[in-house]
């Protein structure tokens, strides 16, 4: 797990399109990627937000969600590297993201128990 970029919330930011855009995608490929995520998130993207430094970096682009969500907004307050981290592991807000995303889980609880 040392050589992947775990957010707060469990996901492996190094499967995110938008993690690794800016250095290795083209245009075209980044307009791809906008427009399926429009289709699956009801989300307005264009090819210029598909490009993201990661969850942990409090400097640069996050795209699209990852600015205001909740969970990481959560963690960077209580100052904590990931969710495995906080003496309130598993909150509510996580459980309930658990139940969209299990990879999450397995990812925290990977890093809980090492």
């Amino acid at each position: 797990m040392k050589d992947k970029m775990i957010a707060y919330c469990g996901l492996d930011c190094g499967k995110c399109p938008a993690f690794y855009a800016a250095e290795r995608l083209t245009i075209k490929e980044r307009q791809k990627i906008a427009d399926q995520w429009k289709q699956e998130y009801n989300a307005d993207m264009t090819a210029k937000d598909i490009d993201c430094v990661g969850c942990l970096p409090t400097d640069g682009i996050h795209v699209g969600h990852c600015s205001v969500c909740e969970i990481r907004l959560c963690g960077l307050k209580r100052d904590i590297t990931t969710c495995a981290d906080c003496n309130e592991y598993a909150c509510s807000r996580l459980t309930d993201f658990f139940k969209h995303v299990p990879d999450a889980e397995k990812n925290l609880e990977m890093l809980k128990n090492s």
